[in-house]
Order: structure tokens, then sequence, then C-alpha cells
């Protein structure tokens, strides 16, 4: 099967998970963790006989390539995810600038414009309040609301009315673009939820066949290396310090005769 059929064969076994229960994967890549669950099928398939003798499930082990299939697609989704929100970022901080202009040129006309109107001048101050990247795109709309409503005043600073429809066409455009590129955090976003508990449902099976080649293959070292993360065991070697090589006792002093 695809990785997309075997998403679509767990994906309501995987979204019931609780989310007492869901791992995280925080010590390995998923690539990485996949590709061991392949290989350790694979590696577990000569050993049946001795896995099943001691009350393995072997539909577990048949079960493992569909669980990883479904875990790849689950991170495929979330990276797609990932990525949008980080193009709509990308994309916000060129356009935003731009934004932020016809704002400010937009209020610097309508307080000349207004001058000598008390009342509309206090609305300009208004607008103007507020600071984050929210406020600017609601200040271009209502500036556009009323700019319309005071065309008059306007017209007599000659002021380029067409700035009005565009400042409206920016909020609209641009709101949805802020709202990609800062909605909810990645880290609790739908997709990653179920990548982390595709991740669970892989790692249950993972665990429960290393757990039984641990047992059966104690004494032998050949069969026993296939049941174990490499990935986890030469990042821990990495980490373990240099045995330090305890200083040679002091040879005892001769006295003289």
């Amino acid at each position: 099967m695809s990785t997309k059929e075997d998403y679509d064969a767990k994906v309501a076994i995987i979204t019931a998970i609780g989310d007492d229960q869901v791992k995280v994967p925080n010590n390995i890549p998923v690539d990485v963790y996949i590709q061991e669950a392949e290989n350790l099928y694979h590696w577990c398939q000569e050993d049946q006989a001795e896995l099943t003798a001691k009350g393995f499930d072997w539909l577990l082990a048949d079960d493992l390539p569909v669980r990883s299939g479904a875990l790849r697609e689950a991170e495929s989704l979330w990276n797609l995810e990932r990525f949008t929100r980080e193009e709509a970022a990308r994309q916000w901080a060129e356009e935003s600038p731009a934004a932020y202009e016809l704002r400010n040129q937009l209020l610097h006309d309508f307080r000349f414009a207004f001058r000598n109107d008390t009342d509309l001048s206090g609305k300009v101050s208004d607008i103007a309040e507020g600071s984050s990247h929210a406020d600017m795109l609601q200040d271009l709309n209502d500036l556009s609301v009323l700019g319309k409503e005071n065309l008059d005043l306007l017209a007599a600073i000659n002021f380029d009315v067409s700035l009005l429809d565009q400042a409206a066409q920016v909020a609209d455009e641009k709101a949805v673009l802020l709202a990609v590129a800062t909605g909810e955090r990645i880290e609790y976003s739908e997709a990653k939820k179920i990548r982390d508990q595709a991740y669970t449902h892989l790692k249950e099976a993972v665990d429960e066949i290393y757990s039984y080649g641990q047992y059966v293959f104690w004494h032998d070292d050949d069969r026993l290396k296939g049941y174990r993360s490499n990935y986890l065991r030469r990042k821990r070697t990495k980490k373990s310090p240099e045995p330090t090589t305890p200083d040679a006792p002091s040879a005892p002093e001769v006295k003289s005769q």
C-alpha cells in the first residue's frame, strides 16, 4: 500500500489515542525512527518461531509496515502545514512594510485634511492608537471607511481617493496572510497532534518487538543487536564521557639505610 493508504487505514485508530497516552519523538528524528522500524520489520522475520514461542503476537510484526507508512504520511501532512505557515510568514515580512507605509500615508493626509474638524481629528487619533499588526490592518479598513464618508474634505487637498479602495483591499488580503502566518502555534496544531499519535501507534509496536527480541536473544549478541535503536545507541555513546585513567599510585619512598 501507499503511505496515503496506510494513513487512511489507520487514521481512526490513531486519532482515538488519548492525549494522556501520546508520545512525542523528542529523542529521535521521525524519518530515522521510521527507517529503524522498517529495518526491524525485516530483521525480525527470521526470528518468528523464536518470538512467537515466547508469546509474541506476530500480527503486531505484520502490522509494522502499515504503522510506519501511516506515520510517514502524517509527518508529511504536518510538514506541509508547517512550511505553509513559514512561507506565509516570509510573505508577510516582505509585504507588510508597504501596508504600514500606506496606513502612515493615510494618517498623514487625514490629519491635515481634517485639521479644522475636532470630531474628525479625534477619530483619526483614535484610529492611530495601537501598534500591533492587527491594529494596522484594522486602521486601514477604518481609514477607508472614514475617508469615503468625508470625500469633500479630502478633495480639498487633491487626495488620491483610489487609495481608499486600496486600503480596504490590502486590509482584507493581508488579514488572511497574517492569520496563516501567526495562527495557532504549530505545536498545538491538529496535524502535529495526529503526527504524534501516529508516532505513538508505531512506537507501541516497535517497543513490544524490541522487548521480546531482547528477552529471547539475551545470550545471542548477533541477533540481539537488531532489537535496539542504532541511533539512540550512537547518541548515548557520543554523550558518554571518556573514561578517566586513575593516577598510578606513587612508588613507596625508599628510605636510605
